[in-house]
């Protein structure tokens, strides 16, 4: 956790995005162009998570959205120029080595790992809700007046 904390906080401090935000601009860069659930799963994270982080990238003008030429019913993310530009001056991301670590891991024990996790979060007493990629802070919603949004 530490890796991933000073990780984090290095891409912020260099580049003005966060660790998350830097993790899905490489995972972009790997393909020519990715819907939004493609995406998610290739940072193994739910959908509306990683939609959260997409949207300041396109904010931020690092992303850009538009249909496909295949589907014109269907949106595809890829970088702008300054995207890849940002990320010609970015440092490795230290979640590319946790996705590794736990990709390299066989399918039982990636399941045995995650019944472990769920059995430590039960046991701290944490609430359920909606998981956000790896340091990305959650910012209140206006339309909801700050309220989280829960799980059960």
């Amino acid at each position: 956790m530490q890796a991933l904390r000073e990780s984090s906080r290095a891409s912020e401090s260099l580049l003005g995005v966060s660790g998350a935000q830097l993790f899905v601009l490489q995972t972009l860069a790997k393909s020519r162009a990715l819907s939004l659930n493609a995406l998610a799963e290739r940072t193994q994270t739910h959908q509306s998570t990683v939609s959260v982080v997409v949207k300041r990238l396109v904010a931020e003008q690092l992303v850009q959205s538009r249909p496909s030429t295949s589907d014109r019913r269907r949106l595809e993310l890829e970088l702008t120029t300054r995207g890849s530009a940002l990320l010609r001056r970015s440092p490795p991301a230290a979640i590319d080595r946790l996705v590794a670590g736990v990709q390299a891991l066989s399918p039982r024990e990636r399941t045995s790992l995650a019944a472990t996790l769920a059995k430590l979060s039960a046991g701290m007493r944490l609430p359920a809700r909606t998981p956000s990629m790896f340091f990305e802070e959650q910012r209140p919603n206006p339309n909801t007046s700050g309220r989280s949004r829960v799980r059960s």
